[in-house]
């Protein structure tokens, strides 16, 4: 299926093309990843998944270069991202990944004025069922309200991007990097272990339960 929109104030035509969501290819792809930590292997295979079909998509139809939204988040690995792209682009002549450093701080803004301009949804994970599941646990350790999909109530802030200021400091590069600093410390304590894995979340528990209530909410945002 696919629709074509214009902006108005550029004139620019864009045609987005929406792809069958091939779950069952997804979940046989991630296949004992189930546990991987993020940026981990899974979300490589991820990435891979959804940039081969670009690649294929834009080589059926005469288009030279593909992109991707997900390089433009800190909660990505850029060159993680980028290497999928590369790889994807690579399987077709005259195919370009478009690389381009997105993750600046004029960029992180600049990706939320648009966002909030256009009153853009804002989703609280990367739509990862796995990523689901850990961000939740995640969240209930950190006396965090879970993750609530679609409907105009978001499980934590606005289910709207409004302020520019607030979302681009909670994808500071501090947030940021605290956040993985505590998956990195869960995942060295308890690998794929299920039990151990719930066990080690309950070092967090009130660490940061009241900081929204004080005003402070770097670390909050998972996504």
């Amino acid at each position: 299926m696919s629709d074509e929109n214009k902006d108005g104030g550029t004139g620019i035509s864009l045609i987005s093309c929406l792809k069958d969501y091939d779950a069952d290819n997804w979940y046989l792809r991630m296949k004992g990843k189930e546990y991987d930590p993020e940026r981990g292997p899974r979300c490589t295979e991820c990435f891979d998944m959804r940039m081969e079909r670009a690649a294929l998509y834009a080589h059926e139809h005469g288009f030279h270069a593909i992109a991707t939204t997900n390089a433009t988040s800190r909660w990505k690995e850029a060159e993680q991202v980028d290497a999928s792209g590369r790889r994807a682009a690579a399987r077709y002549d005259g195919l370009t990944y478009w690389c381009q450093d997105w993750q600046s701080d004029e960029m992180t803004l600049r990706k939320y004025e648009i966002s909030a301009r256009e009153r853009f949804y804002k989703q609280e994970y990367c739509g990862c069922s796995y990523s689901l599941r850990d961000s939740n646990e995640w969240r209930r350790a950190n006396g965090i309200a879970k993750i609530q999909i679609g409907g105009e109530t978001a499980g934590m802030g606005d289910r709207y991007f409004s302020d520019p200021l607030v979302d681009a400091a909670e994808e500071s590069q501090d947030v940021v990097d605290e956040f993985f600093s505590q998956a990195n410390e869960l995942v060295a304590k308890s690998g794929n272990d299920l039990t151990k894995r719930k066990e080690a979340l309950k070092v967090y528990k009130d660490r940061r339960k009241h900081e929204k209530d004080d005003g402070i909410v770097s670390g909050l945002n998972n996504w």
